[in-house]
Protein backbone atom coordinates (compact mmCIF):
# COMPACT_ATOMS: atom_id res chain seq x y z
CA UNK A 1 0.00 0.00 0.00
CA UNK A 2 0.88 3.35 -0.03
CA UNK A 3 3.67 4.56 2.29
CA UNK A 4 4.29 8.44 1.76
CA UNK A 5 1.88 11.00 0.29
CA UNK A 6 2.65 14.45 -0.99
CA UNK A 7 -0.45 16.61 -0.23
CA UNK A 8 -0.27 19.73 -1.96
CA UNK A 9 -2.05 22.77 -0.46
CA UNK A 10 -2.90 26.52 -1.26
CA UNK A 11 -4.85 27.20 1.93
CA UNK A 12 -8.55 27.45 0.18
CA UNK A 13 -11.27 25.45 1.98
CA UNK A 14 -11.36 22.88 -0.93
CA UNK A 15 -7.80 22.20 0.16
CA UNK A 16 -8.01 22.09 3.83
CA UNK A 17 -10.87 19.35 3.31
CA UNK A 18 -8.66 17.74 0.92
CA UNK A 19 -6.06 17.72 3.87
CA UNK A 20 -8.06 16.17 6.28
CA UNK A 21 -9.68 13.60 3.97
CA UNK A 22 -5.75 12.74 2.96
CA UNK A 23 -4.75 12.61 6.78
CA UNK A 24 -7.47 9.92 7.80
CA UNK A 25 -6.52 8.25 4.64
CA UNK A 26 -2.84 8.35 5.74
CA UNK A 27 -4.00 7.36 9.30
CA UNK A 28 -5.84 4.63 8.35
CA UNK A 29 -3.05 3.08 5.67
CA UNK A 30 0.27 3.61 8.01
CA UNK A 31 1.25 6.25 5.41
CA UNK A 32 3.47 9.37 6.42
CA UNK A 33 2.91 12.79 4.57
CA UNK A 34 4.43 15.65 3.39
CA UNK A 35 2.24 18.81 2.94
CA UNK A 36 3.23 21.10 -0.20
CA UNK A 37 2.62 24.56 -0.86
CA UNK A 38 3.77 26.60 -3.95
CA UNK A 39 4.20 30.16 -4.20
CA UNK A 40 4.54 31.66 -7.85
CA UNK A 41 7.41 33.32 -9.24
CA UNK A 42 7.37 37.62 -8.36
CA UNK A 43 6.20 39.35 -11.50
CA UNK A 44 5.50 42.82 -12.21
CA UNK A 45 2.29 42.24 -14.42
CA UNK A 46 -0.49 40.93 -12.42
CA UNK A 47 -4.18 40.73 -11.84
CA UNK A 48 -4.54 41.82 -8.18
CA UNK A 49 -4.21 45.85 -7.86
CA UNK A 50 -2.34 45.20 -5.03
CA UNK A 51 0.61 43.38 -6.24
CA UNK A 52 1.38 46.72 -8.03
CA UNK A 53 2.17 48.44 -5.20
CA UNK A 54 4.71 45.04 -3.98
CA UNK A 55 8.15 45.10 -4.76
CA UNK A 56 9.83 41.68 -4.38
CA UNK A 57 10.31 41.40 -0.90
CA UNK A 58 7.49 42.21 0.23
CA UNK A 59 5.62 39.70 -2.54
CA UNK A 60 8.57 37.63 -0.90
CA UNK A 61 7.78 38.14 2.55
CA UNK A 62 3.56 37.81 2.28
CA UNK A 63 4.22 34.85 0.74
CA UNK A 64 6.43 33.55 2.83
CA UNK A 65 3.76 34.30 5.59
CA UNK A 66 0.95 32.60 3.72
CA UNK A 67 2.88 29.15 3.35
CA UNK A 68 3.73 29.30 6.72
CA UNK A 69 0.38 29.86 7.81
CA UNK A 70 -1.24 27.12 5.55
CA UNK A 71 1.57 24.42 6.45
CA UNK A 72 1.65 25.03 9.97
CA UNK A 73 -2.07 24.11 10.33
CA UNK A 74 -1.19 21.43 7.84
CA UNK A 75 1.08 20.27 10.88
CA UNK A 76 -1.13 20.75 13.71
CA UNK A 77 -4.22 18.82 11.71
CA UNK A 78 -1.33 16.04 11.07
CA UNK A 79 -0.57 15.78 14.87
CA UNK A 80 -4.14 15.54 15.64
CA UNK A 81 -4.82 12.73 12.76
CA UNK A 82 -1.88 11.15 14.71
CA UNK A 83 0.43 11.00 11.48
CA UNK A 84 3.61 11.70 10.57
CA UNK A 85 4.47 14.93 9.12
CA UNK A 86 7.35 16.94 6.64
CA UNK A 87 6.13 20.28 5.27
CA UNK A 88 7.96 21.91 2.33
CA UNK A 89 7.64 25.61 0.54
CA UNK A 90 8.31 25.61 -3.19
CA UNK A 91 8.56 28.77 -5.91
CA UNK A 92 7.41 28.19 -9.28
CA UNK A 93 5.31 29.50 -11.54
CA UNK A 94 3.69 25.99 -12.57
CA UNK A 95 2.56 24.46 -9.58
CA UNK A 96 1.87 21.07 -11.01
CA UNK A 97 5.63 21.01 -12.18
CA UNK A 98 6.39 21.69 -8.35
CA UNK A 99 3.93 19.37 -7.36
CA UNK A 100 5.88 16.18 -9.50
CA UNK A 101 9.45 17.28 -8.99
CA UNK A 102 8.80 17.32 -4.80
CA UNK A 103 6.60 14.11 -5.19
CA UNK A 104 9.78 12.67 -6.94
CA UNK A 105 12.54 14.46 -4.99
CA UNK A 106 10.91 13.43 -1.42
CA UNK A 107 9.87 9.43 -2.63
CA UNK A 108 6.20 10.05 -2.36
CA UNK A 109 4.13 7.15 -3.81
CA UNK A 110 1.41 8.83 -4.24
CA UNK A 111 0.04 12.65 -4.25
CA UNK A 112 -3.41 13.55 -3.35
CA UNK A 113 -5.06 16.62 -4.63
CA UNK A 114 -8.37 18.23 -4.80
CA UNK A 115 -10.47 18.80 -8.13
CA UNK A 116 -11.55 22.57 -8.12
CA UNK A 117 -14.76 21.51 -10.12
CA UNK A 118 -14.54 23.81 -13.20
CA UNK A 119 -16.22 22.31 -16.01
CA UNK A 120 -16.82 22.99 -19.47
CA UNK A 121 -15.23 25.60 -21.15
CA UNK A 122 -13.78 27.54 -17.86
CA UNK A 123 -12.09 23.95 -17.34
CA UNK A 124 -10.43 24.18 -21.05
CA UNK A 125 -9.49 27.71 -21.06
CA UNK A 126 -7.88 28.20 -17.48
CA UNK A 127 -7.17 24.39 -17.77
CA UNK A 128 -6.30 23.04 -13.74
CA UNK A 129 -2.80 21.69 -12.16
CA UNK A 130 -4.59 18.96 -10.91
CA UNK A 131 -5.59 18.26 -14.45
CA UNK A 132 -1.90 18.57 -15.49
CA UNK A 133 -0.50 16.78 -12.38
CA UNK A 134 -2.90 13.52 -13.78
CA UNK A 135 -1.46 13.79 -17.39
CA UNK A 136 2.25 14.61 -16.66
CA UNK A 137 2.93 12.86 -13.14
CA UNK A 138 4.64 8.75 -13.39
CA UNK A 139 3.17 8.95 -9.49
CA UNK A 140 -0.18 8.29 -8.69
CA UNK A 141 -3.06 10.59 -8.10
CA UNK A 142 -5.63 10.37 -6.04
CA UNK A 143 -7.82 13.14 -6.60
CA UNK A 144 -10.87 14.25 -4.02
CA UNK A 145 -13.92 16.19 -4.90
Amino acid sequence: MFKHLLVPTDGSPRAEATVARALAFANRTGARVTGLHVIPEYHLLTYRLTSLQDTRETFAAEAARHADEFLAAFSHAAADAGVPCDTVTATDDHPWQAIIQTAKQRDCDLIVMSSHGRRGLQALLIGSETNKVLTHSEIPVMVLR
